[in-house]
């Protein structure tokens, strides 16, 4: 059959706006949201979920918590090791307790007494011995005894203010790196301790359980989902030949069989390589058949759910 001729066209055209005129791509995709797979950071068996199918949440909400004892064991021994270190540290820098020190300040005492009762036993034997009532012998004796008190007295003084010191600096910097060291083992255990109960990370719904009470889940193992709040996405495929004419920013009208009119969608993404059905060669005659994964983002309040199909129309 021959084209339908010009001026034909051009009368149809003049009657029915649009006629013979390129109708913009349009595509069908669905709609698929965001979800976040909750998980703990560690193993351990469920002992509480407060989290329901269906639930809304919001962020920082608890939604299940694994067993804790032995984490709280730990951390009960690690503040007990902190309080140890700290009280080291505290008795080093303060030096001899205050009784102690009473101790040798009554020797230091005794001390001088015995020094002073010396040296007066030796003053008199030299008085004496001038009369020739004492011996040489006694004035040595004499003069041994006093040295002797002396230095006891010297001793004495030296032992008091050693223990009237603080610790030497070496001493002191290995209780306060033992102290430090105490401190930060027990802030891991208070972590581990605190990561016991799981929160949720952002506001949602809750979508899926994975577990019940009682069963054990593992690292990184997703024990709940939650469906994101914010805009959902919709996916859909371009066709090779459309590809060029689109680019992130581009706006479609979107439709659907229950939509409120007026829903529009921007696209997001538009994939850089091509995805295609059963095995095929590049060629001019089979190159039409590749089509290119593209989302564009809907606004969450536009009413749409999770699988449902949509049209898109590109807008420009």
């Amino acid at each position: 059959m021959s084209a339908m001729p010009g001026f034909l066209v051009g009368l149809i055209a003049i009657v029915w706006p649009g006629f013979g005129a390129v109708p913009d791509p349009g595509y069908n995709g669905y709609v698929e949201a965001d979800y976040l797979y909750v998980s703990a950071t560690g193993a351990g068996r469920l002992s509480e979920i407060t989290a329901v199918e269906g639930m809304l949440v919001t962020a920082g909400q608890p939604l299940f918590q694994l067993e804790d004892s032995a984490q709280a064991s730990a951390l009960a021994a690690a503040q007990a090791q902190v309080a140890a270190a700290a009280a080291n540290l505290d008795n080093l820098q303060t030096g001899a307790r205050p009784e102690e020190i009473e101790v040798l300040r009554a020797a230091l005492a005794q001390a001088e007494s015995q020094e002073r009762l010396a040296q007066s036993t030796l003053d008199r034997s030299e008085q004496l011995i001038i009369s020739g009532t004492a011996t040489v012998a006694q004035l040595d004796s004499q003069r041994t005894a006093l040295a002797t008190a002396k230095a006891q007295v010297a001793q004495a003084r030296a032992q008091l203010a050693v223990a009237e010191l603080p610790a030497r600096a070496a001493q002191r910097s290995a209780a306060e790196a033992a102290l430090h060291a105490a401190e930060a083992e027990a802030e891991r255990a208070r972590i581990a301790l605190a990561e016991r109960q799981v929160s949720a990370p952002a506001a949602g719904r809750v979508e899926k359980l994975y577990f019940d009470l009682g069963e054990v889940t593992g690292i990184g193992t997703p024990v709940l989902s939650i469906q994101r709040d914010g805009p959902m996405t919709v996916l859909f495929f371009v066709s090779e030949s459309d590809r060029p004419k689109l680019a992130p920013g581009a706006r479609f009208r979107l439709s659907c069989d229950t939509c409120a009119p007026g829903l529009t969608a921007t696209l997001t993404r538009l994939a850089a390589n091509p995805q295609f059905t059963p095995p095929m060669i590049y060629s001019r005659d089979q190159r039409t058949r590749l089509v290119y994964r593209a989302e564009a983002s809907v606004n969450a309040a536009a009413g749409l759910l999770p699988g449902q199909p949509v049209s898109l129309v590109y807008w420009p």
